[in-house]
């Protein structure tokens, strides 16, 4: 296996401009990282294009030929990678792998989604696809009802209150204040997130991340190419991917998201690094119980203890473990198939020392994890900062 590093990267502002088509969003995030890695599209082997919901909701397929024409990579090898949530990850994890495996010395991955040119109960229909269709869709289920069932059963188990939770929304709400390219620049309160209406009991409006469109890009290079370019290079130190069933009903604990677990641990041993030494985590804060459970299956908090890290002296830029340092997907938004590829530009431009207002100092390392479903499919990657 060959060591892997993130030579450019390139993203598009999220909206809910519902005017631009998938293709030239994915086009314009695909030219920005190759003018970042200062690479010329004749040296891309392959694009790597992930996406949930294009076919359902622009009748559009075989986006990675697509993209690759808009982009100037017409007749390279490109394809589309479908992990629901977890797309843009599980795309940004096969472009790792055609790189470490040696088949390529760069590609691209981009992540793409649009979602608000249709109307809000259809993006909903097609999202549940990516529940257990059988068990979970055709009983009514989505991924609203799903999370509040989590968020329910962990209230009740441990005696948690509603306002516990606002800690996560709020330092997201305020990380993205100084982000150009995140949806909502909205600050927010504990008291505004408690007056927010419920959507599904318990999740109240600020629980939830919206809907929205974007894409973002990165460009992997073999070692040899890195090395051409200027220092600090970002090296991708561990990619895992790993899965458990879809409905939770399949789940010996449906609080217990073992692929977050086996996914996170994976991506840390091959990485060589422990809890202690992640400066910063990128977590799929798509809900705030996801980032309760994710703390506590990944390792970092114990089962029950997930909302002890719900404290800006902790997961502020400047605490113990920031979190969701650009807004995440709460407040930068969360374009479905895209979010896996902005979460790691993102970790990277903090790597790079590149953040600007959002800056983490001295990160060094970086955990990025993207979800698929609730917990179904998770991809994990440890990047490092390689001077």
């Amino acid at each position: 296996m060959r060591d892997v590093f993130i030579a450019g990267v390139g993203q598009t502002p999220v909206t809910k401009d519902h005017r631009t088509r998938g293709r030239y969003l994915g086009a314009a995030a695909v030219k920005a990282a190759l003018a970042d890695a200062r690479l010329e599209p004749k040296h891309v082997g392959a694009l790597y294009v992930g996406n949930m919901l294009s076919g359902i909701l622009a009748n559009q397929q075989q986006l990675g030929a697509l993209i690759a024409d808009y982009s100037g990579l017409a007749g390279i090898e490109a394809l589309a990678v479908e992990a629901a949530c977890a797309s843009g990850g599980a795309a940004l994890r096969v472009a790792y792998q055609a790189v470490a495996g040696g088949i390529y010395d760069a590609v691209v991955v981009c992540g793409v989604e649009r979602m608000t040119h249709v109307e809000r109960d259809s993006v909903t229909r097609a999202l549940a696809t990516a529940a257990d269709w059988e068990i979970e869709g055709v009983c009514g289920e989505s991924f609203l009802s799903l999370n509040a069932t989590l968020m329910r059963e962990y209230m009740r188990k441990y005696g948690i209150a509603a306002e516990r939770f606002a800690p996560f929304p709020i330092a997201a709400h305020g990380n993205a204040l100084t982000n150009p390219h995140a949806l909502l620049h909205k600050s927010l309160d504990v008291e505004t997130y408690l007056a927010s209406r419920i959507v599904t009991d318990p999740i109240r409006l600020f629980d939830v991340s919206p809907i929205c469109n974007g894409a973002a890009a990165l460009v992997l290079v073999a070692q040899h190419v890195a090395a051409e370019r200027a220092a600090p290079r970002v090296r991708i130190a561990g990619s895992a991917l790993a899965t458990a069933p879809l409905a939770l009903a399949r789940r010996p604990d449906p609080l217990d998201l073992t692929a977050i677990g086996a996914s996170t641990s994976q991506a840390m041993r091959q990485a060589g690094v422990d809890h202690g030494d992640i400066d910063l985590f990128e977590l799929h804060d798509a809900y705030t119980i996801m980032t309760t459970l994710t703390l506590e299956a990944a390792g970092f908090a114990k089962p029950g203890a997930g909302l002890d890290f719900a404290d800006a002296d902790r997961i502020g830029l400047a605490g113990d473990l920031p979190l969701a340092t650009f807004g995440g997907l709460k407040a930068r938004g969360h374009p479905v198939g895209a979010s896996g590829c902005y979460q790691a530009v993102e970790a990277y431009l903090q790597l790079a020392g590149r953040a600007e207002a959002n800056q983490v100092d001295g990160a060094g390392v970086a955990l990025v994890q993207n979800i698929g479903g609730t917990g179904a499919t998770v991809v994990s990657h440890v990047l490092l900062r390689d001077d």
